[in-house]
């Protein structure tokens, strides 16, 4: 009560108004005025210190006194590294501690020879008074010999005897005015020199940023992403990575840690860098941490690859430049250069590029081919390239079957042979008949005489997986899918996995999302060239690539999904691989559909016309003649190999059994035979045309009479 009596009158607007009672206060009522000032008084003193402008005073003072006491620190290094063999010591101790001792006992050669050269200055030091004191006597009386000959000249010449002391008398006055000049000079160099090395320490410490972070200006302050990568950078990730015997090896290493690394190398987009672990360290402890290090390098994850190299308990670094591996590599050959062609069995198709920026060149001469990858990551334009480039090459015959049916493949429509597009059931047992027509053609080239040469057939079948989740079962109740040996799509897959690639019958099948159900192992494996884009997890990359690829490095399931498309992670002996790693990874040329009519259109010019059909012929009854001539196209004569091999395509059924024999027995009854050209069989399109116009004519004329 007494309190609000109080505060009532104290708050009062009228201090005139006296107030009626004399109400004394109670001692604890308020504070004393000494603590309030003090309060006062503290929290100007924190906003001072918290203000702006203290803390930019404050980072200027441990800044520049950083820099004096850092550069003093590095002179005195380097001038005791000079004056000592400390530098050789320590570098023979981080070499024996990385087990180098090939580059530990050059260090010890090094320091013997620096202690002998030393022991050889300190002991002419020892005779160098006498010899200073007798090369001075000596060039005291030569000087004084020569000053008295001029002397002795010029008063011969001016006939006048005094001035043979002249010369003397000006060395004399030089004296005199020189130490005059030390003495006027020697005062302010005393003032002047000590700021002098003051300056030039803190010069030293500035260069080399002997400051702490928080207390450098701001637009230094920032974080160290895209630093260029030095040794000192490189042996501090490592160190930091939670490895207690790297960290320790390192520890007994001193400042020297990087006689581990091997020279720093400009590689592409990045450098590149090898890196010796100690005794203890093994390479899949620093690969498990490969996000780590990539931080500890001021990179992302995606920006660090670790594989191993053929040098035992070694690892190799690549670190990409901030940024790099996120900029288009350029176009594709294929769509720059409209004079390339291709060579199925010497060439190379050009696919990308590696991450050090070299050119990426595939070769598919008999090999079987698997890429897979997530959904929308550039599995069917890096496919699709791959083909382009075979269809230059106008020997090759295409067999396709795209099972999305999105039109990705539309511009091989009068390149291929046959062309399967679309989702469905229907599309799959299609394409299913397509690849058992594969199996049908490698039999019949496996039991033709030895020697006998095949022009390549490739099969290629897009999103794969739809013909391996198939339910729908045929006439005999077996599944068009499926992993069991009663599969269709699975039992012709994995016959010409086994013995297609010696008569150049091969199958190429594109995949997403891979599992054991829609990407069987005996099918994966069967592929000689695997490729994968970003998968999701590891366990799919080992699906994708094999077990020793992964082991080595390969890590797509650590490629940024969306973000990486057209990377792919590729294992195969048709490309151009470092010594001891087991897999590359490659960023492929992107070429857009358009862009791919293209060159398709450019293929088509190079072929005589081709006949592609949408699905495989059931063996309705045919017009041997009328398909023989529908096959020769527009070419005015064509081998019969290749007139067989159009016919077998055309109706595999009807064809696929074809011999020489019966294709000679065909035409001779109608006079249209084949015969020699340059030394190879072949079959006039003008002899089979009149053939078929003669039989025409006698048709019209019996149905006349």
């Amino acid at each position: 009560m007494t309190e609000n009596v109080v505060h009532l009158f104290k708050d009062s607007p009228d201090e005139s108004v006296a107030p009626p009672l004399a109400v004394v206060p109670e001692p604890t009522a308020e504070k004393p005025r000494p603590a309030r000032v003090f309060i006062r008084t503290g929290r100007a003193v924190v906003g001072a210190v918290k203000h702006e402008r203290t803390r930019q005073v404050a980072r200027v003072t441990v800044r520049h006194g950083s820099y004096v006491v850092g550069g003093t620190r590095i002179v005195a290094r380097r001038a005791w590294d000079g004056r000592t063999g400390a530098r050789y010591e320590r570098l023979l101790r981080a070499a024996e501690a990385a087990g180098n001792y090939e580059a530990a006992g050059e260090w010890e050669e090094r320091l013997h020879r620096f202690r002998e050269q030393r022991h050889k200055r300190r002991m002419d030091l020892l005779t160098a008074p006498e010899k200073l004191v007798k090369g001075a006597a000596y060039g005291a009386g030569g000087s004084l010999g020569a000053l008295l000959a001029v002397g002795i000249a010029l008063a011969v010449a001016n006939k006048d005897v005094t001035d043979v002391i002249t010369p003397l008398m000006a060395l004399m006055e030089l004296i005199r005015l020189l130490v005059t000049l030390v003495t006027i000079l020697w005062g302010p160099l005393v003032a002047v020199g000590p700021w002098l090395a003051l300056a030039g320490v803190w010069a030293v410490g500035r260069h080399r940023g002997a400051a702490p972070q928080w207390a450098l200006p701001a637009h230094s302050r920032s974080d160290d992403a895209g630093a260029p990568i030095t040794p000192s950078i490189v042996v501090t990730a490592l160190r930091d990575l939670g490895i207690a015997t790297l960290r320790k090896a390192i520890k007994d290493m001193g400042d020297a840690g990087a006689a581990m690394l091997g020279p720093i190398r400009i590689a592409g987009c990045g450098v590149e860098v090898d890196v010796t672990l100690p005794s203890g360290v093994s390479t899949a402890e620093v690969q498990a941490r490969r996000k780590k290090l990539a931080e500890n390098l001021a990179r992302h994850e995606h920006e660090v690859f670790i594989t191993l190299p053929t040098a035992a308990r070694t690892v190799r670094l690549w670190i990409a430049d901030s940024g790099a591996l996120d900029e288009p590599i350029g176009p594709s050959p294929l769509v720059t250069d409209e004079t390339l062609t291709a060579d199925y069995a010497k060439g190379k198709a050009p696919w990308g590029q590696d991450l050090r920026g070299d050119a990426a060149a595939l070769s598919l001469y008999q090999r079987h081919l698997l890429i897979t990858g997530l959904s929308n990551q550039g599995k069917t334009a890096a496919l699709r390239s791959l083909a382009l480039w075979l269809a230059l090459d106008r020997r090759v015959e295409f067999r396709i079957a795209d099972l999305k049916g999105a039109g990705d493949w539309a511009m091989f429509d009068g390149l291929a042979t046959i062309l399967i597009q679309g989702p469905t059931d229907d599309h799959v047992i299609k394409a299913t008949e397509m690849v058992e027509g594969l199996v049908v053609e490698m039999e019949r080239r496996l039991q033709a005489p030895p020697g006998t040469k095949f022009d390549p057939l490739i099969g290629l079948v897009d999103e794969a997986q739809v013909a391996f989740m198939c339910p729908v079962k045929d006439d005999d109740g077996r599944p068009y899918g499926g992993s069991k040996a009663t599969s269709r799509y699975f039992m012709a897959a994995r016959k010409v996995h086994n013995q297609g690639r010696a008569v150049d019958v091969l199958l190429y099948e594109g995949t997403q999302d891979p599992t054991d159900q829609n990407l069987p192992k005996l099918v994966r494996e069967g592929a000689h060239t695997r490729i994968s884009l970003a998968l999701g997890t590891e366990s799919q990359a080992r699906m994708a690539l094999g077990d020793k690829a992964v082991d080595g490095g390969a890590a797509p399931h650590l490629l940024r999904p969306g973000l990486d498309k057209g990377t792919v992670v590729v294992a195969s002996d048709g490309i151009k691989i470092p010594a001891g790693q087991a897999s590359i990874t490659v960023r492929t040329y992107f070429i857009d559909t358009q862009t791919a009519t293209a060159v398709a259109e450019r293929a088509k010019a190079r072929r005589a016309g081709v006949t592609t059909r949408a699905a495989v012929d059931q063996g309705e009854e045919r017009d041997a003649l009328a398909d023989i001539f529908g096959v020769l196209g527009d070419a005015p004569r064509m081998l019969t190999s290749d007139v067989l091999k159009r016919l077998s395509a055309l109706s595999e059924k009807t064809y696929g059994t074809w011999t020489f024999p019966d294709l000679t027995e065909a035409l001779e009854g109608v006079g249209a035979g084949p015969y020699k050209s340059d030394g190879r069989m072949v079959v006039a399109r003008e002899r089979v045309a009149r053939a078929l116009a003669n039989r025409d004519g006698e048709g019209s004329t019996s149905a006349e009479s």
